[in-house]
């Protein structure tokens, strides 16, 4: 079940992703989120995870696997995943990723993930 919850997750944000659709990424989100990104900043809540994604270069498009999944309660899910983003050129990144999601409303959001460049 956990690594259906994180696949089906990550799924619908590698879309919007690839989409460069902050908007649709953020609404992926819970409102409390926490979300370290590729950069040194800590960032919290919707409007700087928009401004996070609406500065990727368009055109970059990301490839998500799930590696591990495990339940931490009924409605939360943790898990680690590798993500492989490619920009326009072509140069690719090799990214681990540390994810919760929780249940709200019906929907599995993302409640905290954090990146980190792998070689």
């Amino acid at each position: 079940m956990a690594t259906d919850v994180l696949t089906g997750v990550l799924h619908r944000w590698q879309r919007a992703f690839n989409e460069h659709h902050p908007a649709e990424i953020v609404s992926l989100f819970s409102q409390d989120a926490l979300f370290q990104g590729i950069s040194p900043r800590l960032r919290r809540g919707p409007r700087e995870i928009f401004d996070y994604y609406d500065r990727v270069t368009r055109g970059t498009t990301a490839q998500a696997k799930v590696l591990s999944a495990a339940p931490l309660s009924q409605v939360v899910v943790h898990g680690f995943a590798e993500v492989t983003f490619t920009a326009p050129a072509g140069d690719i990144h090799l990214i681990c990723l540390s994810i919760v999601a929780k249940q709200a409303e019906g929907a599995w959001l993302i409640h905290q993930y954090h990146a980190a460049t792998r070689n």
